[in-house]
């Protein structure tokens, strides 16, 4: 299988990381212009799946190193596999609330608070559960990941005051924080489960990232069934949705949402790939770098503060520099 040997190469992965995280998002608003995100959500995780499983029979088991994908999952402990369903399971509950929030909301508010509160609480959780880089420069990463969610925050509050859409943007942030807060849990139930010290050799009973992928993406597949259904029936804003709709959408429509869930897999599996030479807590962290992405396609593509005042587009800026301030001092972490 495909296995990262230097941090250069798992620090460029964790960039796709990012990379692929905060531009998801872009699918679901192109999506639902016309498309419930409900329905969007469910080709969104058969993309997830797809992929995941088109991943470990390509890259998951070529070369000589490590174990192939498929007799990987065969000798998987159950302990480990229902460690990353249960992984998935909270990602997906976290997941879907993160959707709404950016259906209510906009990417550039609901990424950097959802996911910003996910990276503060994740690092934290994820290096407890395997210390691996110097904390002092990875905890002053964080710290500086907090001032920029605390100056999406102020914009945000800004904004709502000039806008018609107030009641909605306030009901998607506080979606967002209950995402962000799941979304900091589901990292450390996969890793445990991955052999993270020696992806070539993995000890017997543990994961390797492509199993670990596709494992989690059944997870999240399988408890779509419960979380999204409910959704569909009680959704957050607007009339209940059903099945029928979801077989009605056009192949364009449900293009779009795969895509989406190809998008967050490639990004998962770069992860993954790049935790066992960086480590969970470094790995994540990056990853979790999205929301300036996100932040990034919200204000200058979808213009979701547009019109927005002098000292809202000052905090904006504020929030760029200190997200670029926070990755580069995580980075610098791992280096030492």
């Amino acid at each position: 299988m495909f296995i990262v040997n230097n941090y250069t190469m798992a620090v460029v992965l964790c960039f796709i990381t990012m990379l692929c995280w905060g531009s998801w998002g872009n699918t679901q608003k192109l999506a639902t212009k016309s498309w419930r995100y409900e329905l969007f959500y469910w080709d969104y995780v058969v993309g997830m799946v797809v992929f995941a499983l088109l991943l470990g029979l390509t890259f998951g088991s070529i070369g000589e190193q490590g174990r192939s994908f498929i007799p990987d999952l065969c000798q998987a402990e159950w302990g480990n596999i229902g460690s990353v369903i249960l992984g998935g399971v909270i990602f997906n509950a976290s997941n879907i609330l993160l959707s709404a929030s950016v259906s209510l909301a906009g990417m550039s508010v609901a990424f950097p608070l959802g996911v910003g509160i996910a990276l503060v609480l994740g690092v934290f959780i994820n290096y407890l559960g395997e210390p691996k880089g110097d904390p002092i420069w990875l905890f002053i990463g964080v710290a500086l990941v907090v001032v920029a969610i605390v100056c999406n925050g102020m914009a945000s509050g800004r904004l709502s005051k000039n806008n018609d859409s107030a009641s909605n943007n306030k009901k998607g942030i506080i979606l967002a924080v209950v995402a962000g807060l799941l979304m900091a849990f589901f990292y450390r139930f996969v890793a445990a489960a991955m052999d993270l010290s020696d992806f070539i050799n993995p000890q017997q009973g543990m994961l390797t990232p492509y199993s670990a992928l596709f494992i989690f993406s059944v997870g999240v597949l399988l408890s779509n069934f419960v979380f999204n259904t409910y959704v569909m029936r009680h959704p957050f804003v607007g009339e209940p949705v059903n099945y029928s709709q979801y077989f009605k959408g056009s192949f364009t429509m449900h293009l779009t949402g795969v895509l989406g869930g190809v998008i967050w897999g490639l990004g998962t599996a770069c992860s993954y790939v790049a935790a066992g030479e960086a480590g969970a807590a470094i790995s994540y962290a990056l990853g979790q770098g999205a929301p300036m992405i996100a932040a990034i396609w919200g204000v200058f593509i979808w213009k979701e503060f547009k019109g927005a005042d002098v000292k809202t587009n000052m905090l904006l800026c504020v929030m760029f520099l200190f997200f670029v301030l926070g990755l580069a001092s995580i980075i610098v972490s791992g280096a030492n």
